[in-house]
């Protein structure tokens, strides 16, 4: 474990002495040249892709899918929501946000020779917390109902050959892919890498208001400042600043227990492990706005959205070099398989010998059907 902490000029931002720290720290301490320069390497800002040949394993030929598969099997899974974010911006601005990202990752991995492969997002609508019922322009999906399609979304990727699989979130439902990923592991058992990231919540210190000329002036909620940012650099023709308005919502019990949407303060709860102790969206922010979308521009969200480029080509780099395209972890490590039982579904698909995985016996006491 790392014992030591790197230190930034202001003491509430801290990193810590790892691969993954001493990146961050890298990033917080490039002029604003350089974050130009980096983004550029990424393409950013770039047109959405969701429609462009080549970019996502559905529009692509299958030949070349397979081709890509066998120097890199890691997967980035998006996942947004339809949900209310202000008369100024869209109600698709969760999706962009991180479709985007992926594919400016996609467009510099590709440059690299070894492209990561993107899926279209399995949850174009999403769950929700409670406090955004009522809410016009949000549509809210049952539980269970996102729960079940991200699970038989892994399984499919899966038995294409996608055994690393990485959903990477931009909305306020974390809880419901945890739970996903881990009913996944549960009823099929099967050996691969499988993360959830929330992306902001990962460089959560890029959203820290602190006293230099690109700095957002507050911290991540929603549909404020930061969101807005993001989407005038990345998506720019989606926002309306002509029409603008901020709002906050009102608490009834003293501030200080429950953070905010990155954690920036270290409270004792996240945001979402609590209802009741503040109005309802509908009631105390009808205007679908928690913050000061009014402050936003392109330039205070190029730091953050360098760091989150950064950090999943790290991601990328780190797993493939201890798993290459084709090697998962130890089965009888990572599950309570057998190697033999496991062997021809891991096999590469439609080869001599591979059996799918809709053929694959189930064990222990959480399989259903």
């Amino acid at each position: 474990m790392s014992s030591k902490w790197i230190t930034t000029n202001y003491p509430e931002i801290v990193f810590e002495d790892s691969s993954v720290g001493r990146l961050k720290k890298e990033i917080w301490d490039l002029s604003e040249e350089e974050i130009d320069k980096l983004l550029k390497d990424y393409e950013v800002p770039s047109p959405s892709e969701l429609g462009k040949a080549g970019s996502y394993i559905q529009n692509t030929p299958r030949v070349k899918c397979i081709e890509k598969r066998k120097k890199n099997d890691i997967v980035f899974l998006p996942v947004g929501c339809t949900e209310n974010h202000g008369i100024h911006a869209n109600s698709g601005l969760d999706t962009f946000m991180v479709t985007q990202i992926v594919e400016a990752v996609r467009r510099y991995t590709a440059k690299q020779g070894k492209e990561v492969n993107l899926a279209l997002p399995p949850l174009n609508y999403g769950g929700h917390p409670y406090h955004h019922m009522g809410m016009p322009g949000t549509v809210i999906i049952p539980t269970e109902t996102v729960e079940e399609m991200l699970i038989y979304t892994m399984l499919g990727l899966w038995n294409d050959g996608y055994r690393k699989i990485i959903i990477i979130n931009n909305h306020g439902q974390l809880w419901m892919l945890e739970s996903a990923l881990h009913e996944f592991m549960k009823r099929f058992q099967l050996p691969g890498i499988f993360q959830v990231l929330d992306w902001h919540r990962a460089v959560r210190e890029f959203f820290i208001p602190v006293d230099r000329p690109d700095s957002l002036e507050t911290t991540f909620v929603h549909a404020d400042e930061s969101e807005t940012s993001v989407g005038l650099l990345m998506f720019k023709d989606m926002i309306d600043m002509s029409v603008v308005k901020d709002a906050w919502g009102e608490s009834f019990l003293p501030g200080g227990h429950f953070d905010t949407s990155v954690d920036p303060w270290r409270r004792p709860h996240r945001w979402s492990e609590g209802e009741g102790h503040f109005a309802i969206e509908r009631v105390a922010t009808p205007e679908g706005v928690v913050g000061t979308p009014s402050k936003a521009t392109a330039r205070k969200a190029k730091r953050p959205i360098a760091a989150i480029l950064k950090y999943l080509t790290l991601v990328i780099d780190e797993i493939l070099e201890v798993f290459p395209a084709g090697v998962v972890p130890p089965v009888e490590k990572v599950t309570l398989r057998t190697a033999k039982e496991m062997e021809p579904f891991l096999k590469e698909p439609l080869s001599p010998g591979w059996k799918s995985v809709y053929e694959l016996p189930k064990i222990g006491p959480f399989t259903k059907g």
